[in-house]
């Protein structure tokens, strides 16, 4: 399997640091800054003085090498504002370009690469949060997802695709990383191999993955992505980049034709003698309880025994960037213990005694107090040069209305808020949605947010949530207050109230629609 030298990056940083010190000169203009930044993993924010670096996390695996240097770049840089993605990745934002040319260097020796961050790449390689330590997962799938991600970092010295590509392993049918709707999915079985979708994606035109292929031994999988590409390759639309995403090919092929097209693809591979299979350990967790146990809404049971999980989630994904320094010095000397980021932003800090979850559980108790308070949001429009509304605004607003309200723990669902139609913050899928967007009142723009209700992304159970309407931000808060008082009532949870209910939750929305 091909890896890349660390100084191969490095080598590359040069034209980043000439054109982006053309780009803040005014030397160049922002969208072509755009098209050429973001294969950095670097974006200018909104108003073009300060950018964004993503440091890619594959599998979301946070050691505590990684985590160190993301403390200690956070401190050295005076980084205020930090954000964990739904791609399992960190944005530190509101950079100036020293500090964005300080940290990519010095990330890479460290293991983080930012390169294919953003741009026509590969993106970091989603996995299940908890895989290895997942009680009734099917198996351990992130060795092969990080083996997976190493592989298309190759694509990047390669042929351009049209667009970005986007791979998940699953551990089981909570499908936490979206497998069966991404470019290319591989979702695992309980006889311990992969079944393999593609052409999905959420956003624009969403669309859930075609069944590519089935059984699939895992230390087959890189023929399977390489097929992928092959076939983006040759059928991805490079002349129009609003329909160059794999799930705009099902619709130039046909379902059975794209199916069949990949196969075709596959079978090249297989026959051109490259050798691609993989020669894997899956590591096993060895380290064991000290007889001690912990317990709490936040605490997990790993399926090793004696060994827990603490789940993190800060409020919008925005944890305080000095945060990062403090779970440092928290876990540094606890033997196994890393951090994993979640396809929901949250942080799971995992491999620890019962003594040691009660230590990390309470250093994290400024995250979320309830279930709704662990509701999803992009970054939004204040900061992203594309977004429309401030999703991390509207979460705000939602979240002290709901406080102030005295909602009970469970009448309101988690909320995805997406700033815009691109789904960053998954809001197709979500049991509730919102995307931001405008409004015109007596011709004039107010901000709004589409209502999506009834989503579901459970493996078996995909489901695009309805579109109910568009509602003023201002009307927002209301509306999930109100809805709360009415799950409340029930003395139902809302994830029961909710399967005799969406019509009361479409008929009440009503009320608040622009």
């Amino acid at each position: 399997m091909i890896k890349i030298d660390p100084q191969t990056w490095k080598d590359d940083l040069e034209e980043f640091r000439e054109k982006t010190d053309r780009f803040y000169s005014g030397e160049m203009d922002k969208n072509a800054y755009k098209g050429f930044s973001g294969g950095y993993g670097s974006y200018a924010q909104r108003g073009g003085k300060a950018g964004m670096l993503r440091l890619r996390m594959p599998g979301g695996r946070l050691t505590k090498e990684k985590l160190a240097f993301v403390a200690g770049s956070i401190e050295k840089h005076q980084i205020d504002k930090v954000h964990l993605t739904t791609c399992q990745t960190i944005q530190l934002h509101n950079l100036q370009p020293e500090a964005l040319y300080d940290i990519m260097e010095r990330a890479l020796d460290c293991g983080i690469v930012t390169r294919g961050g953003g741009g026509d790449f590969p993106r970091n390689a989603m996995v299940s949060p908890l895989s290895g330590v997942e009680r009734g997962e099917y198996f351990d799938v992130m060795p092969y997802a990080e083996a997976a991600g190493e592989y298309m970092m190759s694509f990047i010295r390669a042929e351009k695709m049209p667009r970005k590509l986007k791979v998940g392993f699953s551990n089981g049918p909570a499908n936490q990383p979206h497998a069966t709707f991404r470019d290319l999915g591989f979702a695992a079985r309980p006889d311990g191999t992969f079944d393999v979708y593609s052409a999905g994606g959420l956003g624009n035109n969403p669309k859930f993955g075609l069944l590519v292929a089935e059984a699939v031994e895992p230390a087959k999988i890189l023929y399977y992505i390489r097929a992928m590409r092959e076939l983006f390759l040759t059928y991805g639309n490079y002349e129009n980049r609003g329909r160059a995403r794999t799930r705009y090919m099902r619709d130039t092929l046909g379902e059975e034709g794209y199916v069949q097209a990949y196969q075709e693809k596959l079978q090249a591979v297989l026959a051109s003698g490259e050798n691609l299979d993989l020669s894997l350990t899956v590591p096993a967790v060895t380290k064991t309880g000290d007889g001690t146990a912990a317990e709490g809404r936040r605490v997990i049971p790993q399926k090793q025994e004696g060994l827990y999980a603490v789940e993190y989630h800060p409020i919008g994904g925005c944890p305080e960037p000095g945060k990062f320094r403090e779970l440092y010095e928290v876990i540094q000397d606890m033997e196994a213990a890393e951090l994993r980021i979640a396809p929901d932003e949250t942080l799971y800090i995992i491999n620890l005694t019962g003594k040691e979850a009660d230590r990390v559980r309470k250093a994290t108790e400024d995250g979320a107090r309830s279930l709704f308070e662990t509701s999803v949001s992009c970054i939004g429009a204040s900061i992203c040069q594309v977004g429309v509304q401030d999703s991390q605004k509207l979460l705000g607003e939602c979240l002290a209305a709901v406080r102030e309200a005295g909602i009970e723990d469970g009448a309101l669902p988690v909320i995805h808020i997406s700033g815009c139609p691109s789904s960053c913050g998954t809001h197709q899928t979500g049991e509730i949605g919102f995307h931001g967007g405008m409004k015109m009142i007596e011709k004039k723009p107010h901000p709004a947010f589409t209502l999506h209700v009834n989503g579901c992304d459970l493996q078996g159970k995909e489901r695009m949530g309805e579109v109910v309407g568009v509602m003023l931000s201002d009307k927002i808060p209301s509306f999930l207050v109100a809805l709360g008082r009415m799950v409340q009532a029930s003395g139902l949870p809302y994830c029961e109230w909710k399967k005799d209910h969406i019509e009361d939750v479409k008929t009440l929305a009503e009320e608040y629609l622009a």
